[in-house]
């Protein structure tokens, strides 16, 4: 069970689970999986919706368990864990989130019916935290996928899983919110029910009226580790494409412009002559970039995509990762307060085993843009804090980006010594082994917050 830093204090915990079934060697199945509402079941009298679909999808949703084998300390330390996930596809395709087998030396998945089955792991993306798995079985049943686009807040729910280790738990609920950015990522996007999940539902499908599979029950917000009615769910239209490439090629292909974006809100859209806060507020373009090429600029508002209003900053990122690469897309910017059209050709986002090493000019592997704060600079910028090196920049899906560093931070310390200058964090951070975790202390808005972030 992953911990992570929760609004108010609070603990956002990431659930383990278990997976759904997807991958290559679909043998005759003409999809993935099957969409529409799950096939009615013999009405039976007096049986609420709920418990009927309860009884034809529980056989759908199976129990993940890992091996895990630490050696640090000349020690070796055998670790296991327990998860959810359903299956998507009869020939074996089982999908559930990434951080339930992450590390994983030995992955077992245990059908409704009692099979113990060994898994491989057909592809995973850590970036929206999803793993396709496959068993060697056939016939299974599954959990049809339904179009999260349709949901409306208020729409009873009901999340099937295996909280704490008890086996085919089903709890209802409503959905609380849409569009919800929990600090997980670039391409946050969680549904957010007041149905009961708990440690153990990550990777259990989160189910409508319908019978279909609308989100995928992936982390709660938590202060003393069970549920306190705040529960998120990867919304199953984000998920559809990750799955279809992981079960074609086993990795994820995203599209990439080049911009790193911040939000607009009514005191900068007042400052970049907006009628409204909207759109994604550019604030530095990397070099080569397509956007570069296309003549994007530091300032830029992009209020359209491809035809698509751009209503918050968050929404384009989700946008241009499902780009296929080399397409020419429509941008629509807002430049000092003139609207500006022009055609980008969408790249390919590096994967982080790609990106170059960092230099002693910069650090492009962390993707950050930075300035050292001076008395001057801060009393410009209303900052409470004096000394320190602001963050100008954060490059989209670069670690920095992963680990929640925002435009307008403050980093004051790392690794518990204190930090003065670019120049100095460029010399604390250069000398560290790749892999290793560094230890940022933030200072943002009114408040300081720990953030940790793997060179």
């Amino acid at each position: 069970m992953t911990l992570r830093n929760g609004p108010a204090a609070a603990l956002l915990v990431a659930l383990s689970s278990v997976a759904i079934v997807l991958g290559p060697g679909l043998g005759r199945s003409a999809s993935l999986w099957t969409d529409g509402p799950l096939v009615a079941q013999p009405a039976v009298a007096a049986v609420s919706p709920w418990v009927a679909l309860a009884r034809a999808l529980k056989p759908a949703v199976v129990n993940v368990s890992t091996t895990r084998v630490d050696a640090g300390n000349q020690r070796r330390h055998t670790e296991k864990s327990l998860g959810s996930g359903f299956v998507i596809n009869p020939d074996g395709f089982i999908v559930t989130n990434n951080h339930v087998v992450d590390g994983a030396k030995d992955i077992r998945v245990t059908l409704s019916d009692g099979r113990e089955l060994p898994a491989t792991v057909l592809g995973r993306d850590p970036r929206t935290d999803l793993v396709l798995l496959k068993v060697d079985a056939t016939g299974l049943p599954v959990v049809p996928l339904g179009d999260s686009a349709r949901l409306e807040v208020g729409e009873s729910v009901m999340a099937i899983g295996n909280p704490y280790g008890l086996e085919q738990t089903v709890t209802t609920g409503i959905i609380s919110a849409k569009g919800r950015v929990i600090g997980e990522g670039p391409y946050d996007d969680f549904i957010q029910t007041d149905a009961s999940i708990n440690p153990g539902n990550s990777g259990g499908p989160l189910i409508n009226a319908r019978g279909q599979a609308i989100g995928i029950n992936a982390a709660i917000v938590t202060q003393g580790g069970g549920s306190v009615g705040i529960g998120f769910a990867t919304p199953i239209n984000l998920a559809k494409p990750v799955l279809t490439q992981l079960a074609s090629s086993g990795h994820v292909v995203r599209g990439y412009l080049g911009v790193t974006v911040q939000p607009v809100t009514a005191g900068l859209a007042k400052s970049f002559k907006l009628d409204a806060p909207r759109g994604a507020l550019v604030s530095s373009v990397a070099d080569g970039s397509p956007a570069l090429k296309a003549g994007v600029k530091p300032g830029d508002v992009i209020v359209a995509y491809d035809g698509h209003a751009i209503a918050r900053s968050d929404e384009l990122p989700r946008m241009v990762a499902e780009t296929p690469v080399g397409r020419a897309v429509g941008v629509t910017l807002a430049r000092d307060g003139a609207p500006v059209t022009m055609t980008i050709t969408v790249g390919r986002l590096a994967d982080a085993a790609e990106r170059p090493g960092a230099t002693a000019d910069a650090q492009p592997s962390l993707g950050l843009a930075l300035q050292t704060l001076t008395p001057e600079l801060a009393q410009r910028l209303h900052l409470r804090v004096h000394t320190g090196v602001v963050v100008r920049g954060v490059e989209e899906d670069s670690p920095a980006a992963n680990a929640g560093l925002q435009p307008g931070d403050v980093i004051g310390e790392i690794d518990r010594q204190p930090v003065t200058s670019v120049a100095e964090l460029e010399q604390m951070i250069g000398g560290r082994a790749p892999g290793t975790p560094t230890l940022f202390l933030v200072h943002r808005h009114d408040g300081d917050l720990y953030i940790t972030m793997e060179s």
